[in-house]
């Protein structure tokens, strides 16, 4: 009964979502695919479909890495699978709690499929889906309600593999940086880690969790090497950890301005007014989310030891 109400729901998605072409993926590694996103504010226009999402082929089963900014995207990501292997699902990973990597988990919902995610990523959706679904239709111009938001049965509390079938993906919680419910992947066959959200790339860095905490965990990954890094919104890279270097500069540059503004006595509304104004010309969408950032770092630094 409860699988036929299911299919009901999804039947219902179909018509009350806005229509999306097929998703285009393309395979940047062995049994890896993605979906990348341009760069856009989301809105009625682009349902909040704007992030990277993709998934990973093991030799048993596939692991959906964020399933889409919208019901109708997490369907369309599903037949994308489809087309590419007849191996089922079995692993749906949420790399944080944002909309735009969220809500096309609906899709996946069905008997074999567990929901990963970092162990703060259920209160994360507990606490943000009313404010979150009170803005869908007004935002993004979605019709969804409480089932759409599906937090994790498999919780992820430092670090944990998952097995695909000859493929092991070891998955890390992360202290917080972006959010305070980042999860990264790395597969071990090809060398490559799915940041998501911990790395930005042409997109300006969006902070929602901690600047201090944020700096601290690139600066373990930066140590590492990889083949091939995956941002949650840019193009991936091969020259890690070179391309990580944008976002460690407008984070440390910010911050070390706001803490010297802090020391002088002055106020957030002049660290708004004057604070990382030069690296407007560095990233898109600056003006929708700088002043945003500086709002969210002030507001930790102030308080700072």
């Amino acid at each position: 009964m409860k699988y036929a109400l299911l299919i009901l729901s999804l039947l219902l998605i179909s018509q009350s979502c806005p229509a999306v072409p097929a998703l285009t993926v393309t395979r940047i590694a062995p049994g890896i695919y993605l979906h990348q996103s341009d760069h856009h504010w989301p809105d009625r226009n682009n349902h909040g479909e704007i992030a990277n999402i993709g998934f990973i082929v093991g030799e048993r089963c596939v692991a959906v890495i964020d399933s889409g900014g919208s019901p109708q995207q997490g369907i369309a990501l599903r037949n994308a699978i489809r087309q590419i292997t007849d191996k089922p699902v079995c692993y749906l990973i949420n790399t944080h709690v944002h909309p735009d990597h969220i809500y096309g988990n609906i899709a996946f919902k069905q008997p074999g499929v567990r929901f990963v995610g970092h162990y703060k990523l259920a209160r994360a959706m507990a606490v943000r889906g009313q404010h979150y679904l009170g803005r869908a239709e007004e935002t993004l111009g979605l019709h969804i309600n409480q089932d759409n938001i599906i937090p994790p049965d498999l919780q992820v509390r430092d670090s944990m593999t998952i097995n695909l079938g000859n493929r092991e993906l070891l998955l890390t919680a992360h202290a917080a940086a972006h959010t305070d419910n980042d999860l990264s992947v790395y597969d071990k066959a090809t060398n490559t880690m799915w940041l998501a959200d911990l790395l930005f790339l042409e997109h300006i860095p969006v902070i929602d969790g901690s600047i201090r905490g944020w700096l601290s965990e690139l600066e373990k990954l930066e140590k590492n090497r990889y083949a091939l890094v995956i941002p949650g919104h840019g193009t991936p890279v091969t020259d890690w950890p070179l391309s990580l270097q944008p976002e460690i500069a407008y984070l440390t540059g910010m911050a070390t301005e706001i803490r010297s503004l802090i020391k002088q006595g002055g106020t957030l509304e002049q660290a708004v007014n004057s604070v990382g104004l030069d690296a407007k010309n560095h990233w898109r969408l600056f003006d929708e989310f700088h002043r945003k950032n500086i709002t969210t770092a002030f507001a930790e630094l102030e308080w700072e030891d």
